[in-house]
């Protein structure tokens, strides 16, 4: 059998890198899809993934016809499109007292209106074929709220209930869909957070630190894996205990 073809967005990310490592590691030929507006940073992904089964491609997720076109070229040079991961996010924090219309539009368009566009591209195909593995990055934040943040919060909840809806949609075809929600991690968006209120984070966490990228990214390896297909609509919190519900 030949390679499962896997896409990431935000691929080149603190977590997409991760998880772009994981799955080349599983044996998957990954397409890391992420706006490519930074060469630097594009240059450092393609070093850093140097000697693995991972390519970059251009993408704006938030735009609806440019990920038909995606999906499209990535089928067509691979042949199959059977591993998709939504990992692009931003985020544009302040309460919603002042928040205006672009900062809501904006976290919504990339965080929550991207799943959609690459689902609704990617589906049929992963359905025709009889496989398939999708999964959603969402937030522990989705599910407890945060301070500041109704925009992120609400696209992440969001991202799990479209997860739970598509996945009774497509469970016959072969093809699964489950979200996962990691706490805080070490990575660039989180570095940039003052050191007092990271440390203040930090001590919220029952197991006492900030996960690694590394631990969000087996998760999704583990997930998308071909003898994973009866685990379908679910979301797996990986979040250091930080919140524990049913």
């Amino acid at each position: 059998m030949s390679k499962r073809t896997a896409v990431v967005t935000g691929g080149i990310g603190g977590l997409g890198t991760a998880i772009c490592v994981a799955l080349a590691r599983a044996g998957r030929s990954v397409v890391a899809a992420d706006l490519g507006s930074n060469p630097e940073r594009v240059a450092r992904f393609e070093h850093e993934v140097d000697g693995h089964d991972i390519r970059f491609a251009p993408l704006d997720v938030s735009d609806f016809d440019a990920c038909g076109a995606f999906v499209d070229e990535v089928q067509a040079r691979h042949g199959s499109l059977d591993i998709l991961v939504n990992a692009a996010g931003i985020t544009r924090d302040t309460t919603l007292r002042k928040m205006d219309r672009v900062q809501w539009d904006s976290v919504m368009n990339v965080n929550l209106d991207s799943v959609f566009n690459l689902c609704r591209h990617a589906v049929d195909g992963m359905s025709g074929r009889g496989f398939g593995r999708i999964v959603n990055i969402s937030s522990v934040n989705g599910q407890t709220g945060q301070f500041g943040q109704t925009n992120y919060s609400a696209a992440k909840a969001g991202m799990h209930g479209f997860t739970m809806a598509l996945a009774r949609e497509v469970a016959r075809k072969g093809v699964t869909v489950n979200s996962v929600s990691p706490g805080y991690c070490e990575t660039a968006l989180v570095a940039a957070i003052p050191e007092d209120i990271r440390q203040g984070i930090v001590d919220k966490v029952p197991v006492g630190r900030l996960g690694q990228p590394e631990e969000i990214a087996r998760t999704v390896a583990f997930l998308s894996a071909d003898d994973a297909g009866y685990i379908t609509g679910a979301n797996i919190p990986v979040n250091g205990g930080l919140y524990m519900g049913f």
